[in-house]
């Protein structure tokens, strides 16, 4: 017996995956057969997870970034994905550094890919593929964060900011000015907020001026210096310009 509202769900997606333009939600509504007062709800939860976004000047649906972890419903998405991979691995043995991709779901980081040196790891890191982490202590989760507002980010967190380690910021104000200048310098970073003895960047990825996704890498404190430092952001910020133009055609 199907499921409506699961059902709902998937034929939404099918259609949006077969729109190059985007569609309203009166045009869902009509393609569908679902009263529009019944598909708000649903398209709300859906941009909220990122399975689908808004294209704000023309309240166009189309495919969001979250269909990377359901599968490549949508080619473009498939090569994307494949694309910064590539990249990843060219960071990785550049800097013999972890280096991972993260999403913003609601207010966690999900990590969706993930790049490891060939040598052993001094630190296991406690993110994988499936992971979730608050995003507001990882150095991803602020670059996914950036383009918010501090009131949007106290709504994500109503209980406040919650220490991990006794370096994880708590304090709204602190936060929201690193964010002001992840905007400025499209690097974010941490230190030992997530994990103890682990230093990280990362930059957004952005895709025709909205944020998609971030890429960072994870680096040992004990290895983390002015040198190796500056060499990650350097490889950072040249991935992001890479992605961004793929991103923007």
């Amino acid at each position: 017996m199907t499921h409506k509202p699961t059902e709902r769900v998937l034929n939404i997606l099918n259609l949006l995956s077969i729109s190059t333009k985007g569609l309203t939600l009166t045009e869902i509504s009509e393609a569908l057969n679902i009263p529009k007062s019944t598909l708000y709800p649903i398209m709300q939860t859906m941009l909220e997870r990122n399975f689908v976004s808004l294209e704000k000047s023309s309240l166009k649906y189309s495919i969001g970034i979250s269909a990377f972890c359901i599968g490549a419903s949508y080619p473009r998405n498939k090569y994307m994905m494949d694309f910064i991979q590539k990249i990843m691995k060219n960071i990785v043995g550049n800097i013999d550094e972890t280096c991972q991709m993260g999403i913003l779901d609601g207010d966690n980081v999900l990590y969706v890919l993930k790049e490891d040196p060939v040598k052993d790891m001094d630190i296991r890191l406690i993110s994988h593929i499936g992971k979730r982490i608050p995003a507001y202590c990882t150095a991803l989760g602020k670059a996914l964060l950036s383009e918010h507002t501090i009131e949007e980010i106290k709504a994500l967190y109503p209980e406040g900011l919650k220490a991990i380690t006794k370096n994880t910021i708590t304090d709204f104000n602190i936060l929201e000015k690193q964010l002001k200048k992840v905007r400025e310098t499209h690097v974010a970073s941490e230190v030992e907020e997530v994990t103890e003895f682990l230093r990280c960047y990362a930059v957004p990825l952005t895709s025709k001026g909205k944020i998609i996704g971030a890429i960072s890498i994870s680096i040992p404190t004990f290895r983390a210096t002015e040198e190796k430092n500056k060499l990650a952001i350097e490889l950072l910020l040249k991935a992001k310009e890479k992605i961004d133009s793929v991103g923007s055609d």
